[in-house]
């Protein structure tokens, strides 16, 4: 009997903190004025991001005064102390910047909890929408809409007409190519984390990212996803690692089916994987 994200440690906890998160973020969100500016690598900010870090920041030194925070909008400790790190929170406090500053609603705050380079727990909030998704690996993932909790598991099969997610911001000539070597698709524009948890929920089948990631756009939602049965991996066949020395991802597949035919695409735009993902 499933009992429930409530019974993963830390993962109440941390829900409740995205919330909070995400309440500050919506009183910036209904004024005419977001604060936008542009940070020195030309990437936006708002006011909204700086509230909802400064929430999580005090809501994770509470719950775990002993584990260090990496964050997009915090000073990043060099590669020589986070190599120490065996267990450590990575966020986004708002991830989806664009998203949200030309007012469409599929932001979200990530948070998630790394352990020996790999996501073990990730929470997931979307404000507007008040949708969350949570997950911890090894005990499953959830959907949590208002009061309601469901459990999520990606699907077994790829669909007849396979759903592929891409973002609105990031169009490119490379991902192009790939998506033309695909089986015949439906394409599907969604904004933020959230294209992982509808791989999670089952109602799609790949997301390809090539183009630019940082680690902290991806962690909680890998997490999500990877405890609702899905794999994110680079197009070596390998799960995407965390704390590494630079932070930027490779680039990478997110699965539902691992059946669904990604490699073969990837063939067929002149790269070769090293080895196949095993179901």
């Amino acid at each position: 009997m499933d009992m429930g994200y409530r019974s993963v440690g830390l993962l109440e906890e941390t829900w409740q903190c995205a919330r909070k998160a995400g309440a500050a973020i919506l009183e910036v969100y209904r004024r005419p004025d977001l604060g936008a500016r542009e940070k020195e690598d030309s990437s936006p900010i708002t006011d909204a991001d700086l509230a909802s870090q400064e929430i999580i920041d005090h809501g994770l030194q509470d719950l775990t005064p002993d584990l260090p925070r990496l964050s997009e909008e915090t000073a990043h400790a060099d590669f020589q102390t986070r190599r120490t790190w065996r267990r450590y929170w990575l966020i986004d406090p708002l991830d989806g910047t664009r998203e949200f500053v030309n007012r469409r609603d599929e932001f979200t705050v990530n948070i998630a909890l790394i352990e020996d380079e790999r996501p073990v727990l990730g929470v997931v909030y979307a404000p507007v929408l008040d949708l969350g998704f949570v997950g911890a690996v090894g005990h499953g993932s959830w959907r949590l809409d208002g009061d309601r909790q469901q459990p999520i598991r990606v699907s077994e099969e790829v669909q007849p007409t396979p759903k592929v997610l891409v973002s609105f911001s990031h169009p490119g000539k490379e991902l192009s190519r790939y998506l033309e070597q695909l089986p015949p698709h439906e394409l599907v524009r969604m904004g933020s984390s959230l294209k992982f948890c509808r791989l999670a929920e089952g109602l799609a089948d790949v997301y390809p990212r090539l183009g630019p990631t940082m680690e902290w756009d991806t962690g909680a939602a890998d997490a999500v996803l990877r405890a609702a049965g899905g794999h994110v991996i680079d197009f070596d066949g390998q799960p995407l690692r965390y704390n590494k020395e630079q932070l930027q991802n490779p680039n990478f597949v997110a699965l539902g089916p691992s059946s669904f035919p990604w490699q073969e695409a990837w063939r067929a735009v002149n790269r070769e994987p090293a080895e196949v993902l095993e179901a």
